[in-house]
């Protein structure tokens, strides 16, 4: 076969981009079509529910297996929360900090199980709730530690001990950076994590495929390479994962701990 026969045609392959993300419905509801991601949501929600719920249920001096599971999980959340929040109000927060980090490493690690493959937190409209969500949990608890939204406010845009006329430039960039940029800033980074992971995952594997099937010996020995580099960030994705989960919810709790703290 020539140079030219060998070549991998350009309508046999197609490079994988935002166009992977977007997958078409399941099942219909009337006009409504409900996707694969919507369904590994609801999935991830029943799991940890009913993992919870489970290792909770025969709680004993000696753990089961289960129950020696989750309460690692919810050690691990706890201590963030202390250190980051305070020993005076970091319990109040647990429970949601210990369902989001579960949630989220759920959803991450869907990449990577068989037949499900897609991170749910690859499509930026399933994060930016989240987000949103863990935004109006620490606005909420910093106008509850200062005892209305103007000291909240206040303690949020003024930095302590500075006076004259260089608030006119800070308590911008103080609002801007505190109250507005937060919940973007936790978007992209899990959004960006998961998108890129799974995309090069993609990549990897298809253009290992097309090259295996060109007819080309040359072409199928760089094919095998792909698939062993795509099995070599397949590992390093489940650190990624872990770590988004791990970031989104220390951050959370960092964000909560300077809300309510008594000086900014």
């Amino acid at each position: 076969m020539n140079f030219a026969g060998a070549m991998i045609r350009a309508d046999e392959f197609h490079a994988p981009g935002p166009g992977s993300f977007e997958l078409p419905p399941v099942f219909e509801l009337g006009s409504f079509g409900v996707t694969k991601p919507m369904l590994l949501l609801v999935l991830s929600a029943l799991v940890v529910v009913g993992f919870s719920w489970l290792a909770a249920r025969r709680a004993a001096v000696v753990p089961g297996r289960l129950q020696f599971a989750g309460e690692s999980v919810y050690n691990f959340v706890r201590g963030l929360a202390r250190d980051n929040i305070g020993s005076d109000h970091f319990m109040k927060f647990v429970p949601y900090l210990f369902s989001l980090f579960l949630f989220i490493l759920m959803n991450n690690y869907y990449g990577l199980i068989p037949f499900l493959q897609f991170p749910s937190f690859s499509r930026i409209g399933f994060v930016i709730p989240l987000a949103i969500l863990s935004w109006l949990i620490y606005i909420g608890a910093g106008m509850w530690a200062h005892h209305g939204p103007l000291r909240y406010l206040k303690h949020q845009t003024v930095p302590g001990g500075i006076k004259g006329p260089i608030l006119l430039l800070l308590v911008p960039l103080e609002f801007f950076s505190n109250l507005l940029v937060r919940p973007v800033t936790l978007t992209l980074r899990l959004f960006g994590n998961m998108f890129a992971g799974h995309l090069l995952l993609i990549l990897f594997a298809t253009g290992g495929a097309a090259l295996l099937s060109s007819g080309n010996a040359l072409y199928g020995g760089v094919g095998v390479l792909a698939f062993v580099l795509g099995i070599g960030v397949s590992f390093l994705e489940m650190l990624v994962m872990f770590l988004q989960a791990y970031v989104f919810t220390l951050l959370s709790t960092m964000y909560i701990g300077e809300a309510i703290a008594e000086e900014h």
